[in-house]
């Protein structure tokens, strides 16, 4: 009897304790960024007669030091900016990847982490994960054409201020693709 029971509705007990754990605030997360890790792609990059250009750089950031900086002084450069936040689970999701990214290119690519969280929750979290990536807050306007109502939100600009890639939503940012991007990228 215990056995027919278990065959017959065993995959809506699953499926209702999977529910449950998703309503319960400590396992929703952790599922969250499970979930987004396994289905999220590398990003694709934008078909050149497509590509929108920055053109005006102008935008006052403040580093986790309390350090005002402006976009201005990566005209010229390789630059990648995402937006994100310690509480979006796809942005969780996609940071060690960007970890990566970031260890791998941060010589040669220009990284702006923007977030508009508290400062002592970015930095407690940057630590908790052992992050190493230049987070900064916005202190002005952004550019409009990198302006982004969704978390995360990546930009990969070339050294012409060409967006190459916009991808809105967790994406694998240490895939192969990516890198074959950027490294086209550093050497035009």
């Amino acid at each position: 009897m215990k056995m027919n029971f278990i065959k017959k509705h065993g995959s809506n007990v699953l499926f209702g304790c999977f529910i449950i754990l998703l309503i319960i605030p400590q396992t929703r997360m952790p599922i969250q960024v499970f979930l987004q890790r396994t289905i999220s792609l590398s990003p694709s990059e934008i078909l050149k007669e497509d590509r929108i250009v920055l053109k005006s750089y102008n935008w006052n950031l403040i580093d986790t030091t309390s350090k005002s900086l402006n976009l201005k002084q990566s005209k010229g450069s390789v630059i990648l900016i995402n937006y994100w936040a310690t509480w979006c689970p796809p942005c969780i999701a996609e940071m060690p990847a960007m970890q990566n990214l970031y260890d791998l290119y941060g010589n040669q690519v220009d990284f702006y982490f923007i977030t508009n969280d508290d400062p002592n929750k970015v930095s407690n979290y940057l630590k908790t994960e052992n992050y190493k990536l230049p987070v900064y807050f916005q202190a002005g306007k952004s550019p409009v054409i990198l302006e982004s109502n969704s978390l995360p939100t990546t930009f990969l600009l070339s050294k012409e201020g060409e967006i190459v890639m916009k991808k809105v939503g967790a994406a694998r940012w240490n895939a192969s693709k990516v890198h074959h991007t950027i490294d086209k990228l550093l050497i035009e």
